[in-house]
């Protein structure tokens, strides 16, 4: 695929179009990786992203409380010595 460079500002660059975005999953960060000869953009994930907010409104809200216990009772703690 051939893609034009652009003026940006005092800067050249590229421009992506709607349809590549959306296939790679492109939102606002991407790597540049420097290879042999190439030049490879990543897609930047941030997978965990937003976590601390939710964990945050979930103690708050009382949600935070363990499902299970963290231990069985029949659990035989000599075995790990």
């Amino acid at each position: 695929m051939d893609v034009s460079i652009i003026n940006i500002g005092n800067s050249r660059g590229i421009r992506l179009s709607k349809t590549l975005l959306e296939k790679y999953n492109i939102k606002d960060t991407v790597e540049l990786i420097l290879e042999k000869g190439y030049i490879v953009l990543k897609p930047k994930s941030t997978p965990r992203k937003g976590w601390e907010e939710s964990f945050e409104k979930m103690h708050k809200n009382g949600d935070d409380q363990l499902l299970m216990d963290d231990f069985f009772e029949d659990e035989n703690f000599d075995e790990w010595k």
